[in-house]
């Protein structure tokens, strides 16, 4: 998670370091930046109404460069970036063509989009049934492009859909509705205006339109009305005001009192008519035209830094960094979010199947712990209790939006949204940076699940998923009761009987293989042999000690198996000492015979293997068997384990220092042998059939100390 949120803050620091290099190379080809003002003088007239385009002022009636030059000075100072970016927009314009249109099925689609949506602005175009459009089809597009830049949605309603409809709301012919909010508050009622012009031109209807839309903004006419509106305002506390001498707001400005609505108030200030501008320096108004933002904390001049345009996308996203709404904060938080998810591509290693694995993991996870995290935060904002600190926030955003740090922030946000290409590319490099430098860190430590190739990645993925989906955990097995062995247990049997091993093989967690004990098998005396074959020592063992260690093996009587007893026999002293267990054949499950040994101990003999040649000859045991247990030390092995000198998966004794593992059971073996041996598909014991997945409480036995030997 760190690592990621490291790289994913590397990449802004990235991107902001790009921005500033795209600057400096600008500033080296043309000798300025993009907060140079420009002369519209010098520019020409498609260039002029272009801007006036984005603007949303209406130039009709206005032939000559010079009054549209001047109508460009009144309504704002121009620079460098905006320019370029109403000549980029228009070009996209241009190539994409007609704009989305929505057309509505009936009464109520018509209802939900635009009369319950009541934070926009709509235009439909309604078409009598059986009537020709009032717009033509390229009319239609040009005006669907001239108001989807202000945010300005369109439709159409065809009455032959739904013509009672039509009847009931009277539109008898063609025409085009406009629907706007009609008060100031948040979510309020929205008011349907009716084209009635008789000119039906693009340019003509635009004005219409943006006539209706100035009659939301409070407009001052008067400086008394000026003082008295400049004044705190608890309602609203934070105020856009526009000082120009215009007879309307541009369109973009009075589309953003919609999009604002309750937020933000705008106000618009005429100042073409007045006499006395002294009022104006009293609230450090200093020339005309001039947007002011009016907060709390104080004012601030919109269009003195960098990247603010006087556009509707550079000032929308200006606004909502003053006074965002949860839903910014949310948009916000789900771009970070899965921008930080996307980051697993690059830092997973290993097969590509499992990297988009990983990936739809992270961002269904990143996702859901979002929305579940995002509910408390609602339910918070709820309480009347927490209004102060909700304005405590709201201060600290603003104090952070104005800042010189926080318009280069937006600048570059506007320049890589409308670059979408470049954005992806760059975040693509770093992924690919980052996936070689961790390749790099990982080189020393690499695993060998990184690998593996898709199609065993993808095995290994089926197998996981359905020892999680069809059979139970290992750990959540329940333990007998009792101390039975696994025969009496009526779990396992029904187990065994709903998965026989000889056409179905339950299906287990290979990671129970990792909790099994291992250790290394250590000899007591490095000086009595090690590997193939442990002997005595003739020099330094008399012939009276193996006389005597003879009689008492002589005085243990032997009780060979029968089929009666499950293929198992033992003996016991007469002092009832304890037992070892001695497998007769090669036969992993075969029977065992005791002998008196050390507690626990278990011998898994056979007749080829020469350190387990311990074979009943003449109704009596041979003691170089038994005194092998000699060499071993006992100390180092789990105390809940049989001990015993052979593998019975390889037929081979144990050698000092090699690894052993042990299962529930209690038997031992090889850890290489015993992992082959459950890597296959056989989670049993290879000896007593015990599930090596499933925990066995063992038999309460006295455990000898290590100094004793089978001869005592």
């Amino acid at each position: 998670m760190w690592l990621k949120l490291f790289f994913l803050l590397l990449y802004f620091m990235v991107l902001f370091m790009l921005a500033r290099l795209f600057e400096a190379v600008v500033w080296y080809e043309t000798g300025m930046f993009s907060t140079h003002l420009v002369d519209p003088v010098s520019l020409s007239y498609k260039k002029l109404k272009t801007i006036l385009e984005s603007r949303g002022l209406p130039y009709s009636g206005l032939a000559e460069k010079k009054d549209v030059s001047e109508l460009v000075e009144k309504s704002g100072e121009l620079t460098q970036g905006e320019l370029y970016s109403a000549m980029k927009k228009e070009k996209e314009q241009t190539e994409a063509g007609d704009g989305s249109t929505t057309y509505f099925s009936g009464e109520m689609h018509f209802y939900e989009l635009v009369e319950d949506t009541k934070d926009g602005i709509w235009l439909v175009q309604v078409i009598a049934q059986d009537r020709e459009a009032l717009l033509s089809q390229s009319n239609w597009g040009k005006m669907v492009q001239k108001v989807s830049q202000f945010g300005i949605r369109t439709g159409t309603f065809n009455c032959s859909n739904d013509y009672r409809s039509c009847i009931k709301r009277g539109w008898q012919r063609s025409t085009l509705i406009m629907s706007v909010p009609q008060t100031s508050a948040s979510k309020g009622k929205v008011m349907l205006k009716e084209y009635n012009g008789r000119r039906i031109e693009p340019e003509h209807i635009f004005r219409w339109m943006t006539s209706h839309v100035a009659h939301r903004i409070k407009t001052l006419h008067q400086s008394e009305q000026l003082l008295e509106e400049w004044r705190s305002d608890p309602a609203h506390p934070v105020k856009m005001f526009l000082f120009a001498c215009l007879p309307q707001p541009p369109a973009f400005f009075s589309a953003l009192s919609v999009k604002f609505t309750g937020r933000i108030e705008f106000v618009f200030v005429d100042v073409h008519h007045w006499d006395n501008h002294s009022i104006l320096s009293e609230i450090d108004v200093t020339k005309s035209p001039a947007y002011i933002l009016k907060m709390p904390e104080g004012i601030y001049r919109y269009g003195n830094s960098i990247g603010e345009f006087l556009s509707l996308a550079a000032m929308d996203t200006f606004l909502r960094g003053v006074q965002p709404e949860v839903n910014d904060l949310f948009v916000l938080s789900l771009v970070l979010i899965n921008l930080l998810a996307w980051m697993d591509l690059f830092i997973t290693q290993g097969a590509t199947v499992k990297r988009f694995v990983v990936l739809i993991r992270t961002l269904g996870t990143y996702n859901s712990l979002l929305l579940v995290s995002w509910l408390p935060v609602l339910a918070l904002l709820q309480l009347p209790y927490l209004d102060s600190l909700y304005g405590y926030s709201l201060k600290l955003l603003r104090y952070a939006d104005t800042t010189t740090l926080a318009s280069l922030v937006r600048a570059d946000w506007t320049f890589y949204s409308s670059h979408p290409a470049l954005f992806l590319s760059t975040y693509l490099a770093h992924g690919l940076l980052v996936d070689y430098f961790e390749k790099k860190r990982r080189c020393g430590m690499r695993s060998q699940e990184d690998s593996t190739t898709n199609l065993e990645w993808l095995a290994n993925l089926w197998d996981w998923y359905t020892s999680y989906l069809l059979h139970p955990i290992a750990a959540l097995q329940q333990v007998p009761s009792d101390f039975s062995d696994w025969e009496d247990d009526p779990n396992f049997l029904l187990e065994r009987l709903a998965f026989p091993d000889l056409w179905l093989r339950p299906l287990v967690n290979m990671e129970y293989i990792d909790t099994l004990p291992t250790w290394r098998f250590r000899a007591a005396g490095q000086d009595r042999g090690e590997g193939g074959g442990v002997k005595l020592d003739e020099e330094t063992n008399s012939s009276h000690s193996d006389t005597e260690s003879m009689k008492q093996l002589e005085a243990v009587p032997i009780r060979f198996p029968n089929s009666s007893e499950k293929h198992e026999s033992a003996f016991s002293s007469e002092d009832s000492g304890p037992l070892v267990c001695v497998y007769k054949d090669t036969d992993p499950s075969s029977s065992c015979e005791c002998a008196a040994a050390s507690p626990l101990c278990c011998r898994h003999g056979n007749s080829s293997s020469p350190l387990a040649d311990r074979t009943v000859e003449d109704g009596k045991l041979t003691s170089e068997g038994i005194s092998n247990s000699q060499h071993c030390d006992w100390s180092v092995w789990p105390h809940d384990v049989l001990q015993c000198l052979e593998c019975v998966v390889c037929l081979e004794n144990f050698v000092s220092e090699e690894l052993l593992m042990a299962l529930p059971c209690g038997h031992v073996f090889h850890q290489q042998c015993i992992v082959v041996w459950l890597a296959s598909g056989r989670h049993c014991c290879p000896v007593c059939r015990w599930p090596s997945y499933k925990k066995k409480l063992q038999r309460a036995a006295p455990r000898s100390s290590t100094g004793h030997t089978p001869q005592d």
